[in-house]
Order: structure tokens, then C-alpha cells, then sequence
């Protein structure tokens, strides 16, 4: 296939704004297809202090204008966002001549503008598919929820291809959106192993401030909500304590944190849980190098790229036997799994970990070289490019073209 395929991407977020696993997941993708020959546009909302137009390692990122006017709720301002993402995402499609291959839209908050570029342009649409409503919230009880999910199904039955991070994802979409498996593609998410190999510091120093030299550190990395499992950790806390001297560390925010802040008062145990909110990337990575072991609890996971995360930075897993996660972790190999919205297991994993040094270090070396082999970024990149020419070689055979 010719080595200008042009690809479009569409995302909400993008770096500096980061707000989910999104932002890393695009930015990583882009520049990585960049390296493989494919030209690369990002349109994505605009960020205070970050310029409109500007290129990052070959990536042409455009920030587009998010909508500024109040608007009465979120789900209306991702439709007026989107409105502004299709007019001004036309008018550089024009600018450039319309040489576009691909739309690839990244999840239900870039929609409407993904589906009407696809039409308007009449080139095919890609979308990946990062989570689904139904499973975020265990079911469909609000109309907001039942708003995203139908966005979501008009999304996919749009798409020219669904493209899922792991096979439990395939299986939950082609569920939920009742889609043909032909129309789904599963390619893995990714991880930047270089950011871990490049800190250096002094990691005595760096652990003294979160924990003493006898305490082991605990880490949780993630938003505290309830699909992310951390009210199994906080219950699991004093079983584990009972057991092993450590510090539990508890990175990220949401709206569970003052229900948590109580229970934990609640034990006693203030000393012994620190709730750091949001850290900047290079204390975070710090802290993953610095973790005895990371969990990841989740009682809904779609991939579980914390995990990947902490397996780079040879931090030892303990994660939930569910979605993603499952397939990430070997049990035994490259971690621990634990049976999900389970305090005693996930107290009884976490304590294996804690206490035997070689089986520490066994599955940290194992998650370390899984993670080199199958969650390389340029191999993903390689894997989304192939897509991208069966795409096109479909889509030139069609009605469409």
C-alpha cells in the first residue's frame, strides 16, 4: 500500500490535557504510526497556554475550540464540542485538499463529529472503542447513560472497523452493540518502557518521603471511582497489616475519596493510608519504581494499562481477575490475580508478594520481558497500520469509493 496513507484522529484529549487513558493512548499511537511512514493529523479540544496548531515528533496536532459558552451538562457540551470538532476539522481537511484516508475516532465523545466527517468527506471511519457505558456503570440506569450508550452503538454501526484493546473488550462490544466479529479487530494497548529506563534518581531519598525504610509501599494508581475497585483495597488494608509493616499510597482523584477518607478514620489506620491526589508524571514514575507492589483491583476493566505501567517499571502486580486484566496477567508468571470486589483475596495476593523476596523479583523480571514482547508501541503502530490498508483496499472495492 502507497507510504502516504493519511490518517485523521479524533480525541477529546491529548496531551498536556490528560484526563483518561485516552490522551497517552493516542499520543503514543500517533507518533509511532508517524515512524512507519503514515501522515498523521490529531484534532483534539484545545488547552490554556498550548498552541492551536503545532508538531510533535511528525504528529500535526490541531486544538480545536472546545465550546466556552456554559453549557447545562456534560453530555450537551461534548454535542456542542463535537459541533465545533466537524466545522473546523472540514475546514483543515480542505485546507490540506482532502487528502485523507482514514477518520479514526477514539470513543463516544467524538461521535457525531467522526460520523459527519465520514460523510461529508465519504472516506471510511475507523473507531476504537476504549470502554462502553454499560460497562463503566454495570448497566444503563440514568437517560445520560442511555444517551452514551446509543451514541456509542451509532458509532460502531458507523465504523468501518471497532477497534478493541483486548479480547474480553471484543466480546463485551460485539455484547453490547450487537456487531458482526468481522466488523472487530482486537490490537493491544501500549506502554512507553523508555520513561522507566530514563529516571534517575536516588531512590532511598525519593521513598523517605512517602514511607519508612521497614514499611513496604502498597500503590494504587487510578480514579477513585467504583468500577476501579479501591473500596476492596481500603477494606483489604488491615488484613494485610495484621500480616506485613507497609504504607498505602493511593494516587488519583474522583468522587469516592471522602467516602474512602472515612472508612479509613474510621480504623484508625490515617498513618498508615496517604491519599496523594494527582502527582506529576515524574514523581509518578518514581513512585511505580519505588512500589513493593502496585494493585489493580478493578471491578471493570476494559485493558488495565496501570498495570502495563507498573509491569515497565518492574513493580510487582496483584490485579483482579477480570476483563483486560486477565489477559494481561499470567498468574503466578508475570503477577498475582485475585478474585475481583474481594478484600480477603486481594489482601491474601498482596501479602504473597509482600513477604517472599525471590517471587517478588521472579515475576517482576517475567511482567518486564512480557511487556518488551507484546506492548510495544512501534509493534501496535505496525499492527493499526495493517488495518488501516485492509480498510482502504476494502473501501476501494465498495460502493463507497
Amino acid at each position: 500500500m502507497n507510504d502516504d496513507l493519511t490518517v485523521m484522529m479524533l480525541s477529546w484529549e491529548f496531551p498536556p490535557r490528560v484526563i483518561g487513558g485516552i490522551s497517552p493512548h493516542v499520543y503514543f499511537l500517533s507518533k509511532n504510526l508517524v515512524k512507519q511512514g503514515v501522515k498523521v493529523y490529531v484534532i483534539t479540544c484545545d488547552f490554556p497556554d498550548t498552541p492551536a496548531h503545532e508538531v510533535i515528533d511528525g504528529v500535526e496536532v490541531y486544538r480545536i475550540d472546545s465550546y466556552k459558552n456554559p453549557a447545562p451538562d456534560f453530555a450537551s457540551w461534548v454535542y456542542l464540542m463535537n459541533l465545533n470538532m466537524q466545522k473546523e476539522t472540514a475546514e483543515i481537511t480542505r485546507k490540506i485538499g482532502g487528502k485523507i484516508d482514514v477518520f479514526h475516532a477514539h470513543d463516544w465523545l467524538v461521535a457525531n463529529a467522526g460520523i459527519g466527517l465520514k460523510h461529508v468527506f465519504r472516506k471510511p471511519l475507523l473507531v476504537t472503542m476504549h470502554s462502553t457505558e454499560i460497562g463503566r456503570r454495570d448497566g444503563l440506569h440514568t437517560n445520560t447513560e442511555k444517551m452514551i450508550h446509543e451514541t456509542e452503538a451509532w458509532l460502531t454501526y458507523e465504523a468501518w472497523r471497532v477497534v478493541c484493546c483486548s479480547e474480553y473488550m471484543i466480546s463485551h462490544v460485539k455484547w453490547a452493540f450487537g456487531l458482526p466479529p468481522d466488523k472487530l479487530v482486537m490490537i493491544p494497548n501500549g506502554v512507553n518502557t523508555q520513561c522507566y529506563l530514563d529516571i534517575d534518581f536516588d531512590i532511598k531519598e525519593f521513598r523517605s518521603k512517602f514511607a519508612l525504610p521497614e514499611e513496604k509501599i502498597v500503590l494504587f494508581v487510578g480514579r477513585l471511582v467504583y468500577e476501579k475497585g479501591i473500596h476492596v483495597l481500603i477494606n483489604a488494608v488491615p488484613k494485610i497489616l495484621q500480616k506485613v509493616d507497609a504504607k498505602f499510597i493511593i494516587v488519583g482523584s474522583g468522587y469516592m475519596k471522602e467516602q474512602l477518607l472515612n472508612i479509613v478514620r474510621s480504623m484508625g489506620l490515617e498513618h498508615k493510608v496517604l491519599f496523594e491526589g494527582f502527582l506529576d508524571e515524574d514523581s509518578l514514575l518514581k513512585l511505580q519504581k519505588c512500589a513493593d507492589v502496585s494493585v489493580v483491583p478493578s471491578l471493570f476493566e476494559p485493558f488495565g494499562i496501570v498495570a502495563l505501567e507498573a509491569m515497565a517499571a518492574k513493580s510487582p502486580v496483584v490485579a483482579s481477575d477480570t476483563g483486560g486484566l486477565s489477559e494481561i496477567i499470567e498468574h503466578d508468571v508475570t503477577g498475582v490475580k485475585v478474585y475481583p470486589n474481594n478484600p480477603d483475596s486481594l489482601a491474601w495476593g498482596i501479602t504473597k508478594v509482600l513477604v517472599d523476596d525471590n517471587y517478588r523479583k521472579n515475576i517482576s523480571e517475567n511482567a518486564y520481558r512480557r511487556v518488551i514482547e507484546k506492548y510495544d508501541w512501534e509493534k501496535i503502530a505496525q499492527q493499526t497500520k495493517r488495518v488501516y490498508e485492509s480498510v482502504l483496499g476494502e473501501y476501494s472495492k465498495s460502493f463507497w469509493a
